[in-house]
């Protein structure tokens, strides 16, 4: 195993050129999700065209009318919940340094907090430490402005130059973590999408086995 190259600011990177970068992965959970769709999206398609065709003749009566009805509607309504949680995972989410504080990342910020140095090299010892250099450098400004006096001025001035290379070696490592967090959410959408998937065919089945005994009882 080669040793990572350091960066433009001499960081160690846990990481070097030749790593994928996670976004990659974005095209094929979306293409999933697609198929996803389409399988749905014909389930649909079937259910539509080839169940009122099923039921004419062998509907006999407002009961059993309503019970097709009924049958069908329970159907269409697992088809939708899946293409309707799928879909989901088409939308393009906001990926955000504030987003790593949300709930629906906290499971990617313990992964990296458990063992920083494999993600963060000796940048950084958790997320929150990468994430804090902005912060830092906007305080250390602001101070720097209100001062009046030259001396402790130039004080700060030199916190702030401090500052902004630590920020410049945290740069590539934001970069990399929010694309991590970008990628999570898409995954994290997907499997949350197979879920309903299981309801949506539960729905199905149940739907189709309703219709199946009001019309084979016509």
């Amino acid at each position: 195993m080669t040793t990572p190259a350091p960066d433009d600011s001499g960081t160690i990177l846990p990481f070097d050129a030749t790593l994928p970068s996670p976004l990659e992965a974005v095209p094929d959970l979306r293409a999933a999700a697609r198929w996803i769709l389409a399988a749905f999206g014909a389930v649909g398609a079937a259910l539509i065209g080839g169940g009122p065709l099923v039921a004419v003749g062998r509907v006999h009566g407002v009961a059993d009318a309503f019970g097709v009805g009924i049958a069908l509607f329970v159907a269409l309504t697992g088809v939708s919940i899946a293409i309707w949680r799928v879909s989901r995972v088409l939308e393009p989410p906001i990926t955000t340094p504030a987003t790593l504080a949300t709930p629906a990342l906290r499971g990617l910020r313990e992964m990296i907090d458990r063992s920083p140095a494999d993600f963060f090299g000796t940048a950084a010892t958790s997320v929150d430490d990468l994430l804090s250099h902005r912060a830092v450098a906007v305080n250390i400004h602001r101070a720097m402005l209100s001062e009046s006096d030259p001396s402790r001025r130039e004080v700060w001035r030199r916190h702030l130059k401090r500052a902004r290379v630590n920020i410049a070696r945290a740069a590539p490592l934001e970069r990399w973590l929010l694309a991590m967090a970008h990628v999570y959410q898409i995954q994290a959408a997907l499997r949350a999408a197979r879920y309903w998937c299981l309801v949506g065919v539960a729905l199905v089945a149940a739907g189709t086995a309703g219709f199946l005994i009001v019309t084979g009882n016509g």
